[in-house]
């Protein structure tokens, strides 16, 4: 009897990895491809000069903490679209999503008046004046661009919420091409365009996103799989009510994510400390772990929208096991890639550099990634869980406990205080992300358990019977 449980089981996960694969692959590969386009980017520009890598460096520097809490903000959109999408309510889902286009361009309109003007603040740190003139003219090119790349998001979302993933892979594809195309243009002065060194960067990266805005608004207004939506598209100003609901789960949600990535970046600047060596080889292994978190990311987004329509439809009990399931396989994952890193360390960083003092510790740190891997990809899954059933407060506050009250003074206190060094560095993000997974999964637990007695209570006895005989 406890054998055929256990094939059941193992049958039911796999059947449901199966399905959260499907919907998570294409993000994994879109997520993958976003980074290719930064990876480009930076090989195209270093062509050009080393300031204009530099003033690249720095302007990405302040664009990606304000650019992750906007996307942040907008992910909560996502959880909505899911879980109205499971209870059927296309008239609420539009709503939504317009409300949510009014929200972009305010945040769009934070963004720009934050961006726009970075001269003081790099003057002031004391950088070179042409490494300044680069940042500055990069980030005001980029700032025309970031009205279509929010709202390309709240489209996104929209396409996601519904289990409509591919758009999203085929257009993060399409927005490479069109932008190693576009910077071969603007950054080296080809088919008659001036050469504009890494400032060219900053205007093919805008010009991607509103290539890949019209693109998805057409699929949107045209598709067939979207026409039961379209017959509620109304004009509709700012409503408040709705508003409010997205900030409500995007804001923390948005700041969760700044909260790890905070973390990182201070990391970072303590190991910079320590020397270039240092430095070069944190570079190199934090690098391979962001390629390899993309992978865990894409199925933490897949397992937020199951999640949402699973809860959305009154399905209590396939909500928890989609969470956990999810958790498991991303889990799985992060396995497969810490054996990679712990295997074949050498060959992989290898591929960075040839500077052996930097490959020593580039590959110590590795083998300390191969550790974070499962935390990470384990955190990531449950807060995708989580947002799944639209909780976000709570793990926000996990988040600043998690990375700033125990992993950052850990950090500091092993790697500077007692000298450890860049792998006592490491020893804090390991103890931050651990933290954070372990009381992610705990709070998805919880809520998990209230829904399910309150699943007990609605149910008669004789239906609760037969539902356990069918589970």
């Amino acid at each position: 009897m406890k054998d055929f449980l256990l094939f059941t089981r193992l049958k039911k996960f796999s059947n449901e990895s199966i399905h959260t694969l499907k919907l998570g692959i294409p993000l994994i590969i879109a997520q993958l491809l976003q980074v290719m386009m930064q990876f480009v980017d930076t090989v195209m520009v270093g062509h050009v000069s080393s300031k204009d890598l530099a003033g690249l460096a720095i302007a990405t520097a302040l664009f990606h903490p304000v650019f992750l809490l906007m996307l942040g903000i907008l992910f909560g959109l996502s959880s909505i679209i899911a879980q109205l999408h499971g209870a059927k309510k296309p008239s609420e889902i539009v709503a939504n999503v317009i409300q949510a286009l009014w929200l972009s361009q305010v945040l769009a309109l934070i963004s720009i008046l934050v961006l726009a003007n970075p001269e003081p603040i790099l003057y002031w740190m004391d950088y070179e004046k042409e490494v300044i003139r680069v940042a500055g003219e990069y980030l005001r090119a980029l700032c025309w661009g970031i009205p279509a790349v929010y709202a390309y998001i709240v489209l996104r979302m929209f396409s996601e919420g519904l289990s409509i993933t591919r758009p999203t892979m085929y257009l993060a594809l399409a927005g490479l091409g069109v932008n190693i195309v576009s910077n071969y243009a603007l950054i080296f002065g080809h088919f008659g365009f001036p050469a504009l060194g890494a400032v060219g960067a900053g205007w093919t990266t805008s010009f991607v996103h509103y290539v890949m805005f019209i693109v998805m608004l057409a699929f949107c207004l045209k598709a067939s799989r979207f026409e039961i939506y379209r017959k509620f598209i109304v004009y509709s100003r700012p409503l408040w009510l709705y508003l409010r609901e997205i900030l409500r789960i995007g804001l923390p949600s948005g700041l969760s994510i700044a909260a790890e990535t905070s973390m990182f970046a201070m990391v970072s600047l303590l190991i910079g400390t320590f020397g270039a060596t240092a430095m070069s080889g944190h570079q190199i292994a934090i690098n391979i772990a962001s390629v390899t978190f993309m992978v865990p990311l894409g199925l933490s987004i897949a397992i937020s929208i199951r999640v949402g329509q699973a809860k959305g439809s009154g399905n209590n009990p396939s909500a928890r096991f989609i969470g956990f399931a999810g958790i498991l396989l991303c889990i799985m994952v992060m396995t497969a890639t810490a054996s990679i890193f712990i295997l074949v360390p050498e060959f992989i960083v290898g591929l960075y550099t040839d500077d052996l003092n930097v490959r020593i510790l580039a590959i110590q740190l590795l083998f300390m990634a191969a550790l974070f891997q499962l935390s990470d990809g384990m955190q990531v899954g449950a807060l995708g869980a989580l947002r799944g059933l639209k909780d976000t407060r709570v793990p926000f506050i996990t988040n600043v406990v998690s990375y700033w009250c125990i992993g950052l003074p850990l950090a500091y206190l092993v790697g500077v205080h007692f000298q450890v060094g860049p792998i006592g560095m490491w020893v804090g993000l390991i103890v931050g992300l651990s933290t954070a997974a372990v009381l992610h999964c705990w709070r998805f637990r919880i809520l998990t358990s209230r829904l399910l007695n309150l699943t007990h209570h609605e149910i008669p006895a004789e239906d609760q019977n037969l539902k356990l005989v069918h589970d």
